[in-house]
């Protein structure tokens, strides 16, 4: 039987020999089978088909009939793949977890606190890495937001904010951004957190545990943002850090927002209240 290229490179992925895949995939053909009904099928020699079949066996691919002479059933792929995709997945997080721990206690020991971070996706996922990591608060402004950031942004939200993480949000009602005009509310609206509707400038901040944070800006033709001249300037200068999250503690506390308007998934109303001159 012939398959796909990608196929056969995906099945040795999963740690199968050439015979061991050529094997395999004959046994699918036939379902249940012998030795050598296999090694007719898949041209792997007699004199190794044996070898072949009970290495595939050991590895969860065939099950062995016992009888004269032995049978080998194949075990369905959809049950292999699914088996496979979960000790990948756990090891991937295994391995995540673990050189995060690393990264993060490293980060505060480089020398130079602030950089650069160029470009509208290496700004989103330096965001959404700060977001993951807040354990006590998080604040965000956000005068815009790019195309394809809010579903995995809410994402990551909602996962912090379960996580018991204090989460104030100050949104702009909407923002042009390559032309496309995107209601900030009613994408982000429904999160379960203090959140506040204003005109703010063009501009996003979030900072977490008032340790760490990233200021994103873009140029603007009129009021459409042009997304690939995005420059975020990321840092965890404490004193810097401090001093912005001082401000937007004092920002959140006086008029316009001594009553703030609470968006919730109860409520989808909210109030746009104008910059006070």
């Amino acid at each position: 039987m012939t398959v796909n290229k990608n196929t056969i490179e995906a099945l040795k992925n999963l740690g199968l020999s050439d015979y061991e895949t050529r094997a395999y995939i004959a046994n699918i053909s036939l379902i249940s089978a012998t030795a050598t009904e296999i090694s007719l099928e898949s041209n792997v020699p007699r004199s190794k088909i044996y070898e072949v079949l009970k290495s595939l066996a050991k590895k969860g691919f065939v099950e062995i009939e016992k009888g004269k002479p032995l049978k080998f059933n194949v075990v369905p792929p959809h049950e292999i793949f699914e088996k496979s995709r979960r000790e990948i997945k756990e090891r991937l997080d295994g391995a995540e977890t673990e050189l995060n721990f690393i990264y993060e206690n490293q980060i505060p020991k480089v020398p130079a606190p602030i950089w650069l971070v160029n470009g509208p996706e290496k700004n989103v996922n330096k965001e959404l890495e700060i977001i993951s990591r807040a354990k006590n608060s998080l604040f965000i402004l956000g005068g815009f937001m790019f195309q394809n950031e809010i579903p995995e942004l809410k994402e990551r939200l909602n996962k912090v904010i379960k996580r018991g993480v204090t989460t104030k949000m100050v949104l702009a009602p909407s923002c042009t951004i390559d032309d496309d005009k995107i209601d900030i509310v009613k994408e982000i609206g429904e999160l379960d957190c203090e959140m506040k509707i204003f005109q703010v400038p063009h501009i996003k901040i979030v900072i977490r545990d008032e340790k760490e944070m990233i200021i994103t800006f873009c140029k603007r033709i009129e009021n459409n943002l042009i997304s690939q001249t995005a420059i975020g300037i990321w840092n965890q200068h404490n004193e810097f850090v401090e001093t912005i999250s001082g401000v937007y503690n004092f920002i959140w506390t006086v008029e316009p927002f001594s009553n703030p308007t609470a968006l919730k998934k109860q409520s989808k109303k909210y109030e746009n209240i104008p910059p006070k001159h």
